[in-house]
C-alpha cells in the first residue's frame, strides 16, 4: 500500500500525522509505503521529511523544486507509487489517518476506487459551506461528469486505476473529476473532517477560485455555449432597438436617447468584457498545455524506494 500525502509548510502536523498513520496500518499485514510530498515548502517541513526517512524504511519523501499547486503535488507522489493499493491525503489530519483500515477493507472487497464523501467540516464557516454546495450545484449541471458534492481528496484507488489516471497529463487538473470521469468500480465512505491538527489551511480564497475555475474548465465546455447563446440573445435585442430607433425617426417623434444608449452601450460592453474573460480562460489553458513543460520536477528524493 502507498500512503501519498502533498504538504506545505506543515512543520507542525507531519509528526502527528506520520504517528497516526503508523498506528491505523499496524494492523492490516499489508507492506506499506508513505510517501511525502514536500511542495517548495518555506519552512522546516524539508528537515522533519528527512528526519523521518532515515528513522523509517517505510518513509519516502519527494522534495520539489517550487511550490507547483496540491494537485500536481498528489500527481507526483501517484506517479512514484509502487503500492497496489493508494491511498492520496491531506497531512494536515484533516483526512483521518484512522479511516485507512475501511478504505483498505472496501478495496479487498472488490472496489478499485473507494472515494470519501466530507459530510461537515468541523471549523467550516457558514459562506465556506454555502460557496461549496453552490459551487458543486454549478459544476454538476455544467459538466456530463457527476462529481460527488462533499468529495475530497481521500480516497484509494488500485493500482489499474492508477495506471490509466498516468496516462492524463494536462497540467490544469481537477483530480477529483478525474477520478469520477475515469470509470471502473467505485463506492464511497461518509466521514466529518475534524479541525485542523496545528496551523492555518493553505488554501487562500485566490487559491480557492482557481482551483474552482479548473474544475468547471476542465470539464465544462458550457460557459462558451453560453456565451454563444448570450450573443445571439444581444444581437437580436439589438436589432429590435434598431427598429425601434428608425420607428422613433419615421414618425418623428423626440427621442433623447441619451439614456437609452448609456444603458445599452454600457451593457453590451459588461457582457462582451466577462465573455472575452470566459474565452480567455480557455486559451490560457491551451497556451499551457502547448507547451509541453512537464508537470513538476524535483530538488531531491529521499528515502528508500519501494519494489
Amino acid at each position: 500500500m502507498s500512503i501519498v500525502v502533498p504538504v506545505y509548510n506543515e512543520q507542525l502536523n507531519i509528526e502527528k500525522f506520520y504517528e497516526e498513520a503508523t498506528k491505523a496500518v499496524a494492523g492490516l499485514d499489508m507492506d506499506y509505503e508513505i510517501i511525502f510530498v514536500d511542495d517548495g515548502s518555506k519552512d522546516t517541513t524539508p528537515l522533519i521529511l528527512s528526519r523521518l526517512t532515515q528513522q523509517d524504511a517505510h518513509v519516502r519523501a519527494l522534495i520539489l523544486a517550487r511550490n507547483f499547486g496540491h494537485q500536481l503535488a498528489i500527481t507526483c507522489g501517484m506517479d512514484h507509487a509502487k503500492g497496489d493499493a493508494i491511498i492520496t491525503m491531506d497531512g494536515d489530519l484533516q483526512h483521518p489517518p484512522a479511516m485507512i483500515p475501511d478504505l483498505v477493507q472496501k478495496w479487498r472487497e472488490g472496489y478499485d476506487v473507494v472515494q470519501t464523501v466530507r459530510k461537515a467540516t468541523d471549523d467550516a464557516g457558514f459562506l465556506k459551506r454555502l460557496t461549496s454546495k453552490w459551487y458543486y450545484i454549478i459544476l454538476n449541471a455544467m459538466s456530463p461528469v457527476h462529481i460527488t458534492p462533499g468529495g475530497s481528496d481521500f480516497r484509494l484507488i488500485d493500482k489499474r486505476v492508477l495506471e490509466t489516471f498516468m496516462r492524463f497529463r494536462e497540467h490544469d487538473r481537477f483530480i477529483r473529476g478525474m477520478i469520477g470521469d475515469i470509470g471502473y468500480k467505485q463506492t464511497t465512505l461518509s466521514f466529518i473532517a475534524p479541525r485542523r491538527y496545528a496551523g492555518k489551511s493553505k488554501f487562500s480564497g485566490r487559491k480557492m477560485l482557481h482551483f474552482a475555475l479548473d474544475g468547471i474548465t476542465a470539464f465544462s465546455k458550457t460557459p462558451l455555449r453560453i456565451s454563444f447563446y448570450v450573443g445571439l440573445l444581444s444581437g437580436l435585442l439589438s436589432v429590435l432597438m434598431i427598429i425601434h430607433v428608425l420607428y422613433c425617426h419615421i414618425t418623428g417623434q423626440a427621442a433623447p436617447g441619451w439614456t437609452t444608449t448609456m444603458i445599452v452601450v454600457c451593457l453590451m460592453g459588461g457582457l462582451q468584457l466577462i465573455f472575452m474573460g470566459i474565452i480567455g480562460e480557455y486559451i490560457g489553458r491551451i497556451f499551457e498545455e502547448v507547451k509541453q513543460r512537464p508537470l513538476y520536477w524535483l530538488r531531491a528524493e529521499l528515502g528508500q524506494k519501494k519494489d
